[in-house]
């Protein structure tokens, strides 16, 4: 399927590895240029360097939990490529963990600003851009976590939550300009963020990783119908799909990339 995406500009955030880099790839691919963006600036180059084989690529290092953060992004990729079409919101973290009544306000407080209010300023940062155009892209990720919360994991839930709940009011505010909002919830894809979850299980089961993956499916994730985790390109393709015109009837939708994960309909 073609997506049409020929002289589009696409800004993808967390786009130094996982789900943000290989919805890069797909984009240029497809015929997009690509505004790559992430906190880390030497990851982030290298993966700029290895996305441009596939297309105009350039990267731009942003710390999005801040204001000043989107602000200063914003401005730069106008100036060096234009204001972007399309935008995929990828960046985030996984928080502090553990029982609730041990997490403090400063553990809440980061992951609403990396996970949740990064969103927020992004969203308000680059909507006005498409609204201008009448035409334009906004995929926001969430988790299953949203909709399937665990409790060692609940300031993320609420974060992700949060990430549906906002694609849906944006889409309800901004659909009759062109803007087209949407949600995807991938669950446990093999990302560096996973990766860090992994290694801490297999430590202190004192097994390897991938006994601690087999484990933690068996254990925590039983609704992976799967058995594995999921490939970064397996949600990026879908992201891709959202971002493109073949979409053109899909909005304020949450799409769900997880196996089977979630056991509600």
């Amino acid at each position: 399927m073609k997506l049409d995406l020929e002289g589009k500009l696409a800004l993808v955030t967390g786009g130094d590895s996982g789900i943000g880099r290989e919805t890069a790839r797909f984009l240029l691919d497809e015929g997009a240029a690509v505004a790559l963006s992430d906190i880390t600036g030497d990851a982030l180059a290298d993966a700029a360097e290895g996305l441009s084989a596939h297309g105009r690529c350039m990267p731009f290092t942003a710390d999005l939990s801040k204001a000043d953060g989107v602000t200063r992004l914003k401005g730069e990729i106008e100036a060096a490529m234009g204001a972007p079409d399309i935008v995929v919101h990828c960046a985030g973290e996984t928080g502090p963990t553990g029982d609730f009544l041990e997490i403090d306000d400063a553990g809440w407080e980061e992951v609403i600003a990396v996970d949740l209010m990064s969103a927020v300023r992004v969203a308000r940062a680059f909507i006005p851009g498409m609204r201008e155009k009448g035409w334009g892209r906004l995929v926001l990720i969430a988790s299953e976590n949203a909709v399937q919360p665990y409790p060692e994991e609940t300031p993320y839930n609420v974060a992700k939550a949060g990430i549906i709940t906002l694609g849906k009011s944006l889409s309800k505010a901004y659909g009759e300009d062109g803007v087209l909002v949407n949600v995807v919830s991938p669950a446990f894809v093999a990302t560096p963020m996973t990766d860090k979850m992994m290694e801490k299980r297999a430590a202190e089961e004192g097994v390897d990783k991938e006994a601690a993956i087999e484990g933690f499916l068996a254990e925590k994730r039983p609704g992976i119908e799967v058995g594995r985790r999921g490939r970064p390109e397996e949600v990026a393709a879908v992201i891709a799909f959202l971002c493109s015109q073949r979409a053109s009837f899909v909005v304020g939708a949450n799409w769900r990339v997880d196996g089977g994960s979630v056991m509600s309909v």
